[in-house]
Parts: structure tokens; C-alpha cells; sequence
């Protein structure tokens, strides 16, 4: 199938297939024709794949190595759970600085309600935010 044909299956544009072939993720073959890269179900497959893994948080370089492993024969189950172990923390550390943030600016927003708009006077940049503990 070609580039449109695969994008259109898979429900991507023909931009993300051509990019997964340069990256190496997808290796079509060349129709001898007329030189246009020939992609096959299994390729279909892979584009499939691709995107789960996206939807799980996987970067594409984590992802090559993914099918790298699964192509050499190797099962790459370890590396998929420690990888999405290590994100789960960060996302949960992330989560939690996140939330901290927003309480800081909720606060800030309470006290600035109250307070006037300060005019530049040399010493003050803003007063909102310099009234900030």
C-alpha cells in the first residue's frame, strides 16, 4: 500500500507515516516501477502500535527501542514496565508540584483581590507580586 493508503488505514497523515520511515520505526520496500515506498500490513500494524504506545506515554525513541527489542527476538515487557513504572513517578511528582502551583496562585489571586493596582514609582515593579511571601 502506499504512503496514502497506509495513513488513511491507520487514521494518521501521510506526514506521521513518512516520519516513521525516517526515523527508521517503518522499513517499507521500494516498488521497482516506480521507486514509491510499498508499505504492508505488518507495517499497518506498526503504525498501530505506535500510536498506543504514544497514548501510554512512550516517546518515539522509546518506542524504537521497543521494536528493536521485539524484532531481535527479545521480549521487551521489562523495559515497557520499568518505563512506565519511572513515568508514573515522575508524573505523580509532577502532578504534586503542579497542584502546589496552583494553590500558591490561588492564594495570590485571594490576596490580590483585595488590594489596589500599584503605579510604578521606582522602588515597586509590581506590587502584587512583590507583596508575595
Amino acid at each position: 500500500m502506499t504512503v496514502i493508503e497506509l495513513a488513511r488505514q491507520a487514521g494518521v497523515t501521510p506526514d506521521v507515516i513518512r516520519y516513521y520511515a525516517r526515523i527508521g520505526l517503518l522499513k517499507p520496500k521500494r516498488n521497482p516501477a516506480n521507486n514509491y515506498k510499498q508499505f504492508s500490513d505488518g507495517d499497518l500494524k506498526y503504525v498501530r502500535f505506535i500510536r498506543r504506545a504514544q497514548r501510554l506515554g512512550f516517546t518515539l525513541a522509546e518506542i524504537a527501542e521497543i521494536i528493536k527489542k521485539s524484532r531481535q527476538g527479545n521480549a521487551p515487557c521489562p523495559m515497557v514496565r520499568e518505563t512506565i513504572e519511572r513515568r508514573i513517578e515522575e508524573n505523580s511528582r509532577a502532578l504534586t508540584e503542579m497542584i502546589a502551583l496552583q494553590d500558591r496562585m490561588e492564594r495570590a489571586l485571594a490576596q490580590w483581590k483585595t488590594m489596589p493596582d500599584g503605579m510604578p514609582d521606582g522602588h515597586a515593579i509590581c506590587v502584587l507580586i512583590e507583596a508575595i511571601e
